[in-house]
This record gives C-alpha cells, sequence and structure tokens, in this order.
C-alpha cells in the first residue's frame, strides 16, 4: 500500500537503501505523527524518484528507513522559471508554495526599480518549496534562486523566452504568442509594477511576449498564479 506520508531527504535512494533521519526529520513522525516500527512512508529526493520505505528504526532522536519499491520515477516540470519581485512575507510565501504546485522548474526573487523589499530569506523560502513539493506529490524540488537584479536577469535570459505580464495592459485582451519552444521565463513585477525603463527594455527586447491578465489589475500573488495558469495551459505539461 503506498504511503501517505511523504518526506524529502537529501539522500541517495535505491533498493534496500537506508536513510538516516536527522532530529527535526525524527520528531515529525514519531513525536508528531506518531509513526513506529514498521510503518510507511515515501521518501523523495528530487533525482531518484520516490520510494516507499519503512521505518526501521524509531528514536526521539533520530531514525532509520529503509527503501524497498519505487513507486514514482522522477518528474521533471517544464523548463520554466517564474521570476518575482518579493512583496509581503506571507504572500511571497504563498508564491513560492504556488510555483511548486503548478510546475516551475526554479523560482528566482527579481529586485526591480519598485521593488519594496531587496532581501529575503532565501534557506526560509526553499523551506516552503520543500514543504509543498511533499504536500502536492511532486517528486521534484524547484531551487529558489538568490535574490538577483532586474537587469542582470534579463542579461541572463536571453536564451529563453520572456513572459512580461504588464500591468499597463489590463483589458487589453492579449493572449499569449504562439510560440512553443522552451525554455520560458515568467516575470512578475512588485506592487508598484515594472518602471518605464524596465518596461521599455523588455518591449524591445524580440524574446519577450507582453502578455495581459485580464480586465482587472491583479496582486503580485494573484498575477503569479494567472500567468502560471496560462503558460502551463498552453505550452506546459497540463
Amino acid at each position: 500500500m503506498k504511503a501517505k506520508i511523504r518526506l524529502y531527504v537529501e539522500h541517495p535512494l535505491g533498493p534496500g537503501q537506508d536513510v538516516s533521519l536527522s532530529r527535526d526529520q525524527a520528531h515529525y513522525l514519531f513525536g508528531v505523527m506518531r509513526l513506529a516500527v514498521g510503518a510507511r512512508v515515501a521518501l523523495f529526493n528530487g533525482v531518484d524518484g520516490e520510494w516507499q520505505a519503512a521505518v526501521t528504526t524509531a528514536g526521539k532522536r533520530g531514525g532509520v528507513l529503509t527503501c524497498d519499491t519505487l513507486s514514482a520515477p522522477l518528474g521533471l516540470p517544464p523548463d520554466l522559471w517564474l521570476c518575482f519581485a518579493p512583496i509581503k512575507k506571507t504572500r511571497t510565501d504563498f508564491i513560492v508554495e504556488k510555483a511548486v504546485e503548478m510546475g516551475a522548474r526554479r523560482i528566482v526573487p527579481m529586485g526591480t526599480d519598485f521593488t519594496n523589499s531587496e532581501r529575503i530569506r532565501q534557506d526560509r523560502l526553499q523551506a516552503h518549496a520543500v514543504e509543498a513539493a511533499e504536500q502536492c506529490g511532486a517528486t521534484y524540488v524547484p531551487e529558489v534562486a538568490p535574490l538577483i537584479r532586474f537587469d542582470a536577469l534579463i542579461d541572463q535570459s536571453k536564451d529563453r523566452q520572456l513572459m512580461f505580464c504588464d500591468e499597463a495592459e489590463a483589458g487589453a485582451q492579449r493572449e499569449p504568442d504562439e510560440v512553443s519552444k522552451e525554455p520560458w521565463c515568467i516575470l512578475i513585477g512588485p506592487e508598484g509594477g515594472f518602471s518605464d525603463r524596465e518596461r521599455s527594455r523588455l518591449q524591445s527586447l524580440p524574446n519577450a511576449h507582453t502578455l495581459s491578465l485580464g480586465p482587472r489589475i491583479l496582486r503580485a500573488e494573484t498575477a503569479a498564479v494567472a500567468a502560471m495558469t496560462l503558460w502551463q495551459t498552453r505550452y506546459g505539461d497540463w
């Protein structure tokens, strides 16, 4: 029977492979979830797929799980980056969580002219990505990249199609261009939108595609979900 509890581990997985648990993982499995020796847990590491494992040692400060069956192969999402300007803490957490659920391969916080927050806790956001992958059945965990400035990101994305979600296009009824080639990058601006300078640079690029997200101006976290939905239904793996 397939395990209901899924756990991300930084350890090779394979038949007969023993996986030692950290103190926090042991506390979660044996203290919070009340598992005992013989219980089943699904493990994944973002490389080897999902493996069913049995608890072979259980303790307050550690434990061991032993893999026995491959239950799902590694499923890579499309080569899509979600690039967004950080906003308030809980709303940034929401964007990271939904990006994982909706199939981004990389999550890139982006500093823009109007970005309110110039710092992020990359480790905390990466932990949110792991939790989202555990809950949504993913076998791959996207990297949450360090914060990068807008111009540096554009310079590094010359081989990508850029979906430019421009709040100035609200109500313009513009749809994504008929371009199917990967890789792609979705750009979501800050609460104040992209600056005129940033908008002009994007509009001048041959690989940038300006997109309207409907007749109303959306909050940044809503725009991220809307843009990924449009991209996935047209170019992705939905």
